[in-house]
């Protein structure tokens, strides 16, 4: 049965969508400042501090704790920060960074033994053929490097969806800020062995610096978090979910808008097919029960 989500629940979903879009300008803009890998480890300090003072653990294990905080933390936005310091664009990155529901898929489907279906198949081509556009269009603002990355970082987020799944119902909040805990130290780790300058970087933040830290930190992840579990408990998945698929519009349109990223035809073809697979990936099984199309059971 239908629920009819109000018009102020709902723009408070675009709101933490439009937040996780614009994330990737501004961490292009803190990337100005800092190494990335130092940017990466202040944000997870403060996705933990001091949220975990006032936050009890939520209740599953050190080790799925620890396994999202190294995948989110590490994998994803440590790869991720790289990628978009000098070798791709915020917008591409937001773009490229969706394809981690299809890792997620074929991960969940290697572990449960499930059968791929014909449609998703299908869904994953468009979106490969958006990559397609994208490798055959790199610059000096997008490299395969860059891409490479971005997709590795995908593959690290569908690893963390997959603890997260294993977590159980939770509260998200809670998980994100203890699991945070996992990440600082190998990203220290790291930068140290990797990046220069870390001490002078630190003592020079300014305030849009340390603004574009606690954006992520508070903003993308505690605040994004919060709000979308409660959404996603209150409503139907279908009424929820699927508005996720307008993160890369905020985060291509942020970076035109912000840092003059263009957009040309090969951009908006390559946004338009992996979207378009995502989408068809999303609302398929909506369509099947509704419609009882062929494949449906």
């Amino acid at each position: 049965m239908a629920v009819a989500v109000p018009i102020r629940h709902l723009l408070l979903a675009v709101l933490v969508v439009a937040v996780w879009g614009s994330n990737f300008v501004v961490i292009k803009a803190g990337l100005d400042h800092l190494p990335p890998l130092l940017f990466a480890a202040l944000r997870f300090t403060f996705a933990f501090l001091p949220a975990v003072l006032f936050i009890a653990r939520p209740n599953v294990g050190w080790r799925n704790l620890a396994f999202y905080g190294l995948f989110i933390g590490v994998g994803q936005f440590g790869l991720l920060y790289l990628a978009i310091n000098g070798h791709i664009s915020p917008g591409l990155a937001s773009l490229v960074a969706q394809t981690n529901a299809f890792f997620t898929i074929a991960l969940a489907m290697i572990l449960s033994g499930e059968r791929v279906r014909a449609v998703q198949v299908f869904a994953l081509l468009l979106a490969i053929a958006g990559i397609g556009v994208i490798m055959s269009n790199t610059d000096g603002d997008t490299t395969p490097l860059g891409l490479g990355l971005v997709l590795l970082a995908a593959l690290s987020w569908a690893c963390g969806n997959i603890a997260s799944k294993n977590a159980g119902q939770i509260n998200m909040v809670a998980y994100v800020a203890w699991s945070s805990i996992f990440a600082v130290p190998p990203l220290l780790a790291l930068s140290f062995i990797f990046e220069s300058g870390q001490l002078e970087a630190v003592r020079t933040m300014t305030l849009p610096v340390w603004g574009a830290v606690l954006y992520q930190s508070w903003g993308n992840s505690l605040f994004g978090f919060a709000v979308w579990g409660w959404l996603m408990v209150r409503y139907p998945t279908a009424s929820i979910a699927p508005l996720s698929l307008l993160v890369p519009v905020f985060g291509m349109g942020a970076s035109a808008l912000f840092l003059g990223e263009p957009l040309p035809a090969w951009k908006l073809t390559a946004a338009a097919l992996v979207m378009g697979g995502l989408a068809l990936n999303v609302f398929w099984p909506y369509l099947t029960r509704a419609f009882a199309l062929p494949g449906s059971k």
